[in-house]
C-alpha cells in the first residue's frame, strides 16, 4: 500500500516505514504529524484518486529529526562597478517516518 500526499508545496509517494525529508514542520523530535492532504492511495485491489483531496484519508509519521540542507552561495556582481554581494542560504528540513496510510 502506497499513497500520494501534498505538503510543502510539493507531492511525495509514500508508504509504511519510508523516511523522507520534508519543508520543515512545527514540532520535535518524536512528535506526531498527520497529512490530510491525500491525493491518492493505492492498495492490492484498487486505486482512490481523489478530486483534488481523499475525504477521510490521513497519513501518519514521526518526526525524527529537524535538520538543515547544503548551503547555497548566492552571489551578485557589477562589472567595472566595484558592487559584489555574497550571501548564503540553508533551507530547514524536517525527517519524518512514515507510520501508517489510513484510507
Amino acid at each position: 500500500m502506497y499513497a500520494v500526499i501534498q505538503t510543502g508545496g510539493k507531492q511525495y509517494r509514500v508508504q509504511p516505514g519510508d523516511k523522507i525529508m520534508i519543508e520543515k514542520l512545527a514540532g520535535t523530535t518524536g512528535d506526531t504529524v498527520q497529512f490530510t492532504n491525500v491525493l491518492l492511495i493505492s492498495t492490492d485491489e484498487s486505486v482512490a484518486v481523489g478530486r483534488p483531496f481523499i475525504e477521510g484519508a490521513k497519513v501518519t509519521a514521526e518526526i525524527v529529526e529537524q535538520t538543515l540542507g547544503e548551503k547555497l552561495i548566492v552571489y551578485k556582481f557589477k562589472r567595472r562597478k566595484d558592487y559584489r554581494r555574497k550571501r548564503g542560504h540553508r533551507q530547514q528540513y524536517t525527517t519524518v517516518k512514515i507510520d501508517a496510510v489510513v484510507s
